[in-house]
């Protein structure tokens, strides 16, 4: 059995993913057609990161192994 108002909830839940999604949609899609990573961290805020920078912190691991 659901508490009162749990219905009412998850409606408003869903709405607010509605206008996050809606609100960020273009710079999401902006970041994914750059093959970048999102992550929603909180309504209207989101993560925004480039892959090249694995291939960079890489290439320092590498540089510290052969200095000498």
């Amino acid at each position: 059995m659901n508490p009162p108002g749990a219905a009412w909830l998850s409606l408003l839940r869903s709405r607010m993913t509605m206008a996050d999604l809606a609100l960020c949609a273009d710079q999401d899609r902006w970041a994914r057609e750059l093959r970048w990573t999102v992550s929603r961290t909180g309504f209207g805020a989101r993560h925004y990161r480039d892959p090249r920078f694995d291939l960079v912190r890489e290439l320092e691991e590498v540089g510290r192994l052969f200095t000498v």
